[in-house]
C-alpha cells in the first residue's frame, strides 16, 4: 500500500514540476529569429537521402509565437559556396510551407531563406540555415545507439535475471 502512495506521490509531482510537454524537433531543423519573426526549417525524413525526394517544411511565427497567416518567402540553396538551386518568392496564406526537394551530393547544404516584406523598413530579412544530408556518420550513429542499447539490455539481464530466478526456487 506504501508502494502506491509514493508512486502516486511521485506522479503528482511530476505533473506539477512539468504542466507541459513538447515533442522533440526534428534532428535535422533549425531556428532563428530575425526582425519581428521566427522561422523554423526541417526536413523529412530527417537525414535525407541522397537522390530521393525530400520534404522541406517552413513555418514561421512573431516573437511571441503566434503563426502568422500571411507571408511571402523564398529560398536559395547553396553547396560548396555555389548557388544550386532557388524556388521563387511566393504568397503564402497559412502559417506554415512544406515543398519538395532532392539532395543531389553529400555534405552541407546552406538554405538562404528570404521572407520578403517583413523588415521594418519594407526589406526583405535573409535567414541563413545549415541543413545535412545522410552520410555514412548517420548510420555508424543509430548503429551505436542500437548496439549500447543491447549492452545495457544484456548488462540488466546478467544482474537481475538471476536474482529473480533465485527467489523464485
Amino acid at each position: 500500500m506504501i508502494k502506491y502512495h509514493i508512486l502516486f506521490f511521485l506522479i503528482f509531482f511530476a505533473i506539477i514540476i512539468f504542466p507541459s510537454a513538447n515533442a522533440h524537433s526534428l534532428f535535422n531543423s533549425s531556428e532563428q529569429i530575425l526582425g519581428d519573426f521566427r522561422i523554423q526549417i526541417a526536413t523529412l525524413p530527417e537525414f535525407p537521402q541522397i537522390g530521393e525526394e525530400s520534404q522541406l517544411l517552413f513555418r514561421v511565427t512573431d516573437l511571441d509565437y503566434n503563426e502568422v497567416d500571411r507571408f511571402t518567402m523564398g529560398v536559395r540553396i547553396f553547396f560548396n559556396e555555389e548557388q544550386i538551386d532557388a524556388i521563387r518568392p511566393q504568397t503564402h496564406d497559412t502559417h506554415h510551407w512544406e515543398t519538395e526537394f532532392t539532395f543531389q551530393q553529400p555534405g552541407n547544404h546552406i538554405f538562404r531563406v528570404d521572407l520578403y516584406d517583413a523588415a521594418k523598413d519594407g526589406g526583405v530579412l535573409t535567414y541563413v540555415f545549415n541543413m545535412s544530408t545522410q552520410s555514412p556518420f548517420g548510420y555508424i550513429f543509430f548503429a551505436s545507439l542500437i548496439a549500447g542499447g543491447m549492452i545495457l539490455g544484456g548488462v540488466i539481464c546478467f544482474i537481475y535475471i538471476p536474482k529473480i530466478i533465485k527467489s523464485r526456487s
